[in-house]
């Protein structure tokens, strides 16, 4: 049970589940925390943030493979011991004649090639090097060897969707926006962490409240009891002391359920197991914070994810449309290869007298009938785009007013909690003052419930008020990602969550 005081003081309150509580009567140790601790061990424990780390390590890699992709890459390939011994169909150039004869021979060779993917155009540039053995066996045996020490091959498309073009516009965002994504879970983390914990200081007051609820009804019957024997009220007075001191005793078993449920969920979340006591140490003095919904604003645009997911949603829609267009219509590839050669029965004869090679040619794909196929699909894709812009446009709005609205509530909050702790303290001293008048016999017990039920509404109130400041102030940190109390912004050690 605490004590209201003025909200100007810091008032720390130790809480706990005691053996005589909800516990079994085994010692156990409790551990004391304070909600920063708790935010702490969530982040650290919980399997929400575990979830955001590795959802985070998957964007990391995702951005790494878009990375590996503009580099050079190394391949060797071999094709080894291709025995074949079968019959091939010949005909004869002059006849026409199909006849079929032997072959038998085995196939080796190795490649060596790097490639290089080109952003600005699309295409792909290698240079390969490469060695083929071919032994024959029948009709007669012989060694062949075939080898381009060198050629150089290039292929792209013409006109055509170049992805690394928009990948190398999306990609960097899309990592930046992970960053920010991950920190915002993390945020809502907290935030859960936060709502476990006053539950449980508002399931742990309702249930100390419900103790001395219950001791208060008894002592009021014990006297009662005095006093009918006395003669000084009469048994239907005395049937409703008893009365609301059996109901009291009901409320107590109920809050005692609710109160372990309400730790079970805490430690659940923190990363304790059942078995686990908690002194809680609750600081119901809440920062001197006022906030104004222009900087509000402004920090949430330039740090959260809202902005940056909008200007990739852009970007994609452009894409959507620049692919939809270069699929329609004429389609042309290019492959070019420039390189030397050279054969010989001897590998040290094969490098002897190298020849050039060239080849060059081009693809060439026309729809002559699609029936507005290709047409259409850039219609549709300009018409989508139209419609996610119309939509980032009105979610634009809905992040103004909703940040509005927060602002709205966390400033006003204050004032809340500083009315509700003073009503909850004279809601205390009136019923404190209705228990001395009841033993007086000025006070009937009807009178008294009602300041009883005052008094829990006021204190229950006063606790509900400390938690939505909090509650409104996490949401605050996480859709800015900064921290108005110590005033600096929300960040995290992203090189230690690859690792």
């Amino acid at each position: 049970m605490f004590q209201i005081k003025s909200l100007s003081k810091g008032v720390i309150l130790a809480v706990g589940l005691m053996a005589g509580g909800v516990c079994d009567a085994q010692v156990i140790v409790p551990r004391t925390l304070n909600m920063q601790q708790v935010v702490e061990l969530a982040q650290e424990n919980s399997i929400a943030s575990m979830s955001n780390r590795n959802t985070f390590a998957s964007r990391y890699w995702s951005f790494r493979s878009y990375r590996a992709e503009l580099l050079p890459s190394l391949t060797l390939s071999a094709d080894l011991a291709r025995f074949n011994r079968s019959l091939v169909a010949l005909q004869d150039y002059q006849t026409g004649a199909i006849s079929y004869r032997p072959n038998y021979n085995m196939n080796n060779s190795v490649n060596v090639f790097v490639s290089q993917n080109v952003p600005w155009t699309g295409g792909t540039v290698s240079l390969t090097t490469s060695l083929q053995r071919l032994d024959q066996y029948s009709p007669m045996r012989s060694t062949t060897y075939y080898a381009q020490p060198v050629y150089l091959t290039y292929s792209q498309s013409l006109w055509g969707y170049n992805r690394f073009k928009w990948s190398r516009k999306t990609e960097p965002k899309n990592y930046e926006l992970a960053k920010r994504q991950y920190i915002e879970s993390m945020e809502q983390v907290n935030q859960t962490a936060v709502s476990y914990f006053w539950n449980y200081v508002r399931d742990k007051e309702d249930y100390e409240r419900a103790v001395k609820s219950f001791d208060d009804s008894k002592r009021l019957f014990e006297a009662a009891q005095t006093r009918f024997a006395m003669g000084t009220i009469n048994r239907d007075q005395l049937m409703q002391i008893e009365s609301s001191m059996l109901m009291d005793s009901l409320g107590l078993n109920t809050k005692k359920v609710n109160l372990r449920t309400s730790l079970n969920r805490l430690c659940s979340y923190i990363g304790y197991n059942e078995d686990t006591e908690l002194n809680l140490i609750i600081d119901y003095d809440i920062p001197d914070v006022t906030l104004e919904y222009e900087d509000v604003l402004e920090r949430s645009l330039q740090n959260s994810s809202f902005s940056l997911n909008q200007e990739i949603s852009y970007i994609q829609t452009e894409s959507t449309i620049a692919q939809a267009k270069a699929n329609r219509g004429l389609s042309a590839s290019i492959r070019a290869t420039l390189g030397m050669s050279g054969s010989s029965d001897e590998l040290n004869q094969t490098f002897v007298q190298l020849q050039d090679q060239e080849q060059i040619g081009i693809s060439l794909s026309i729809p002559l009938i699609d029936w507005g196929l290709a047409r259409g699909r850039v219609r549709m894709a300009e018409a989508q785009a139209l419609t996610t812009r119309n939509q980032l446009e009105q979610s634009m709005i809905d992040k103004r007013q909703n940040l509005l609205t927060q602002v709205m509530q966390f400033n006003n909050q204050r004032s809340q909690c500083e009315i509700s702790a003073r009503a909850a303290q004279l809601a205390e001293e009136s019923y404190q003052l209705a228990l001395q008048n009841f033993g007086s016999g000025s006070m009937t017990m009807t009178q008294l419930d009602q300041l009883k039920d005052k008094r829990d509404n006021a204190l229950s109130t006063y606790v509900n008020n400390v938690a939505s400041f909090w509650s409104y102030y996490f949401q605050i940190r996480q859709t800015t990602l900064y921290d108005y109390v110590s005033g600096t912004d929300i960040s995290a050690e992203f090189d230690k969550l690859i690792k």
